[in-house]
């Protein structure tokens, strides 16, 4: 399964964090991000991440120009609903495109934790029956 990172600036260490501590289960999956978020999680959780542009130079375009075209199966996006800045990912679009194309999401550590367990039981497997 492909699964996007992204994260507002505020939640990029809580994502790298998460993606440590999940190492092992992430680490069957190709993840892609933004720039900046993934190289952090790379760089902290010895994670194979491709990055593309920064959020702000069109890597929340990217990536959600791979959604639109079936290619993410699920999107972790750690966001600060209370201090995000007008460079932050544009998040309406991007959670408006996850729900046209039912990819599932969390917006939240504690959402993500469901979603990691969830995909290491197979209850995400439904995914690669759409998207083979």
């Amino acid at each position: 399964m492909t699964i996007a990172l992204v994260a507002h600036d505020s939640k990029k260490e809580l994502l790298a964090q998460f993606c440590t501590a999940y190492r092992r289960i992430l680490s069957a999956h190709t993840l892609i991000s933004t720039a900046t978020t993934g190289r952090m999680v790379a760089q902290t959780a010895q994670l194979d991440v491709h990055r593309f542009l920064p959020g702000g130079h069109g890597g929340d375009e990217q990536i959600m120009a791979h959604i639109a075209c079936d290619e993410v199966d699920m999107l972790l996006f750690f966001r600060d609903p209370i201090a995000a800045g007008p460079a932050e990912p544009n998040e309406m679009n991007l959670l408006r495109i996850c729900d046209v194309h039912n990819i599932p999401v969390a917006t939240n550590i504690a959402t993500a934790e469901v979603l990691i367990h969830g995909l290491e039981h197979g209850d995400l497997d439904w995914r690669t029956l759409i998207n083979p």
